[in-house]
């Protein structure tokens, strides 16, 4: 069967931070390794929307701002429904 949506979303959201772990595993700061996956990730939202070559106008940096924004407030819902069940 194949995969919806939100399970490949949670697939490649778990391979981030699997990432992200073995970045701060080795040693790189916390706060660094979040600051470039942040980057890294604005610079593909870019290519996604822009191509390689091209840049987002102000409509499309408002855009992917609300949409991380969206994301963002999605992962404290999640984070205060889980330390509710504890």
């Amino acid at each position: 069967m194949a995969e919806d949506q939100s399970e490949v979303l949670q697939r490649l959201t778990s391979k981030f931070i699997e990432l992200g772990n073995e970045m701060k595993d080795s040693g790189e700061e916390m706060e660094v390794v979040s600051a470039a996956l942040m980057s890294a990730s604005g610079f593909y939202a870019t290519y996604a929307m822009a191509g390689n070559d091209g840049c987002l106008n102000a409509e499309g940096v408002e855009l992917v701002t609300k949409a991380y924004g969206g994301t963002l407030q999605r992962v404290q819902d999640y984070k205060k429904s889980q330390a509710a069940k504890e």
